[in-house]
Formats: structure tokens, sequence, C-alpha cells
């Protein structure tokens, strides 16, 4: 058993060895906090988008070079595509949630404050990219990419975009795609809308997602609307999209960066860099995915009040 852990350990380190950013610098400060990103470069330039990554952890916990992640960065660089992965605040670090949907309505405020901290700060990484063309990073061909909490910022990002909502982004930008993992939208003020077509995106659920909700969870016009929710909107309004409800799999989908990478591979190749507008709505009933015991069973009530977290999977 000890000789097993030193061997996965080894691994660790020699992924982090292989993937460890080439470079890193201060994009922002804000309030009290330092923000900064990595740049992971691939070995040749082959003008691939660059998969600017936002981590997950509920606003509250997360880092943009934790371990679990590296794997996927290498993956990505591998395939040429640059990686840029950022910081952004924590806006529900050290909150606690009552009880209940009652408990989690009172908190609908403080998740849509937490939401839109992320989108200005992705904006500032944009901004940042954009006023130093000197790191060669192409901000008019950035794919965001988020898992968990950073897929929701980053959809929050695309409807933003998409509703002329720009302020602190470079004139005329926009993404050319989003990938979100186990996302969705935060809203006190009713159901979010895309006011024009947004750019192409892909979206990963569990359909048994108990942090961020499938389709909706809320009340009064408060709440999380999730991935399901959102392909509706844009198939009722004739716009493309690309879904992959993951059967029976909760939040786990949140970390299937590096597991589902032939679904990714198409929709960067396909939709994004070729530029092929299609839709793609497919239910994937896998029972050999991973699900890890305590995280993909989390529950928001849960999460927001002192929940410990393994690796171990079932």
């Amino acid at each position: 058993m000890a000789m097993r852990r030193i061997i996965l350990v080894l691994i660790v380190l020699s992924l982090c060895v292989l993937v460890r950013a080439q470079e890193t610098f201060l994009f922002a400060q804000k309030d009290t906090c330092s923000l900064f990103l990595d740049i992971h470069r691939p070995a040749e330039d082959l003008q691939k988008p660059t998969i600017l990554y936002v981590f997950g952890g509920g606003f509250l916990m997360g880092a943009r070079n934790e371990a679990y992640i590296l794997p996927w960065f290498k993956r990505l660089n591998d395939n040429g595509y640059p990686v840029v992965a950022i910081d952004y605040r924590l806006g529900m670090k050290g909150y606690k949630m009552g009880k209940g949907l009652a408990g989690a309505a009172k908190s609908v405020k403080h998740f849509v404050h937490s939401q839109q901290m992320g989108v200005e700060d992705v904006f500032s990484a944009v901004s940042f990219l954009a006023a130093h063309p000197e790191l060669g990073i192409d901000v008019n061909n950035i794919v965001l990419a988020g898992s968990s909490a950073g897929a929701i910022i980053s959809l929050a990002c695309a409807q933003a975009v998409a509703n002329g909502q720009t302020e602190g982004l470079p004139e005329g930008f926009r993404f050319k795609g989003i990938m979100s993992f186990a996302g969705g939208l935060i809203s006190n003020n009713g159901a979010p809308s895309f006011k024009s077509e947004p750019c192409p995106l892909l979206l990963l659920h569990g359909t048994a997602d108990k942090a961020v909700a499938y389709n909706h969870y809320g009340a009064f016009g408060k709440g999380v609307w999730g991935s399901s929710y959102i392909a509706s909107q844009l198939k009722k309004k004739g716009w493309k999209y690309s879904i992959w409800r993951i059967k029976d799999k909760g939040h786990d989908v949140a970390a299937y960066m590096n597991i589902v990478w032939q679904i990714e591979k198409d929709f960067l190749e396909k939709n994004v860099i070729q530029g092929i507008p299609c839709s793609v709505d497919a239910l994937l009933d896998d029972p050999s995915l991973p699900v890890w015991k305590e995280w993909g069973n989390i529950s928001v009530e849960r999460l927001y009040n002192g929940a410990s977290f393994t690796s171990e999977t079932e």
C-alpha cells in the first residue's frame, strides 16, 4: 500500500512538471485580492483557440492550478491548444446558508453577486491579455471553459456578451465558444435569457446533479437555471447549441474535463475552428464513468454548511 501511494505521488509530480505554467502574471488587483493567470503553451503554435479556464469550487474554494486539472491542460497542449488558467474572487467564501428552499432563496443575492464578480474578473483577464500582445495570446480566438462555479461564470460571460453587457472588454470582443461542465445561470430577477444568439455553447451536465440544477432549482424568480433549461430556451429561438446529458450522474461531471475529451475535441474542431453551425442534443448513458462518493452527490445546502470532500471513487 505504501509503495502504491509513492507511485501515485510520483505520477502526480511528473504531471505537474510536464504541464507547469511557463509564465505567471498578475492581471488585476481587486478589493484585497491579487489575481494571477498562468499560461500553458503547446510545443508548437498551431494557431488553435486558447482555452481560458475558470476553476470550480462553489465560489468559496478552488484554485487555477489544482493537481487534478493538470492532465487536462497537458492534453490540450498536446493537441495544440494554449491554456490560460485564471484566478477570480471567491464571493461565497466563509458564507453559511440557511436550511431548505428558504435558506437557498435568501442566499440568491449572494450567489448573483459572486457570479457577477467572476464575470468581471474574466473580463479583466481578457483585457489584460489584449493589452499585452507580446504574450502571444490572440484574444479574438478564446474559448472559455469552466467547471461548476467556473462553468456558471463562463455561461454568465456568454450571456453578458450576447446581451451587450461588455464593459471591461475590448471593443467588438466575442468569445469563440464556451465549454461548461455542470454549469448554469443564477438569477434573482426571473429566468435568464439571451437577447442575441450566443457563441457556440458546449453544455455537459449530470441529470442527477444536486449542486447545480440540471434544469431549474428555486422559486419566485430566484434560483439557478441549468444546462437543460438553457438548451431548451436556445432551441425555442432556433439557435444552435450542444448539450450532453450524462444520465444518472451527479455533480461528478464538473470534473469530467479530461474524461470526455472526444466530445470536447469534436466541439472545438467542428463548431469553433471550422465554424460549422450544428446542434447536438445527446443522452450519454455510460455506467463506467467515474463517480466521486461525496463530491458527486453534494447538495447546495451541504456545500455551504461545512461539508468535507473526498476524491475516492465508488
